[in-house]
């Protein structure tokens, strides 16, 4: 199942160099090639291409010169709608999309830290691609307390950007521990790395508004193509 409401192309465009840009893909002071050109190379129209833009010097990060052309301006802390997601390309950068494989409501794991308080949670397992490259397998658990039931054609791409958008809740930070364990039994043959072999893994809390932990999640990185990225300032 393939998660049906992406977010929009624009905002995807946006992410995409935001994300280079925090990877040094993109450096200060570089100047973008010339729109249309830009345009033809992401295979999107200039006016999509030039929303993108406007999102980037809103946030600070492009300055426009007339009759020069668009220069990034390099900041570290970015807002963006992946600032929690730590994976990237072993190139650095990528831009995330997420297929849904599967929702359900379900007892709570053992071995997964303290989350929320009702004894049942949402299990999320999707698959991430970076630049279209499989490179994460996603099993997230959202406290049963916060919605009876998570219809899996709501879902965004984002799941942080729907918890705001369709639940009012904020993940305000999260906590990641990394160690090396085995590729699940449920991960999709398209993922790269087969059940069982050994494969790294992020163990995640995230936490909402009042400091308490709101949801947990397993992440296992395939790390042939991808990495765990933190930037310390």
């Amino acid at each position: 199942m393939s998660d049906t409401h992406a977010l929009p192309k624009y905002v995807q465009i946006s992410e995409l160099l935001i994300r280079d840009i925090q990877a040094g893909r993109l450096v200060d002071g570089e100047r973008l090639p010339p729109e249309r050109d830009m345009a033809a190379q992401l295979g999107i129209s200039v006016g999509t291409l030039r929303k993108s833009l406007d999102e980037l010097t809103a946030l600070g990060l492009l300055e426009r010169v007339q009759g020069s052309g668009n220069y990034i301006c390099a900041q570290e802390d970015a807002q963006s709608v992946y600032a929690f997601f730590r994976v990237e390309l072993i190139e650095g950068g990528g831009l995330p999309t997420a297929e849904l494989v599967s929702v359900d409501r379900l007892v709570k794991p053992d071995g997964l830290p303290h989350f929320g308080s009702a004894p049942e949670g949402h299990r999320i397992r999707r698959l991430r691609r970076l630049n279209g490259v499989p490179a994460v397998l996603e099993e997230i658990w959202l406290d049963g307390g916060f919605v009876d039931r998570i219809d899996a054609e709501a879902l965004r791409e984002s799941l942080y950007l729907y918890y705001r958008e369709t639940l009012g809740l904020w993940i305000t930070k999260a906590v990641d521990r990394l160690d090396l364990t085995s590729v699940p039994d449920w991960a999709p043959s398209g993922f790269g790395k087969s059940p069982g072999q050994p494969c790294m893994r992020a163990t995640r809390i995230g936490y909402g508004p009042e400091g308490t932990p709101a949801e947990a999640s397993w992440n296992w990185i395939n790390t042939d193509v991808a990495r765990y990225v933190a930037r310390i300032t």
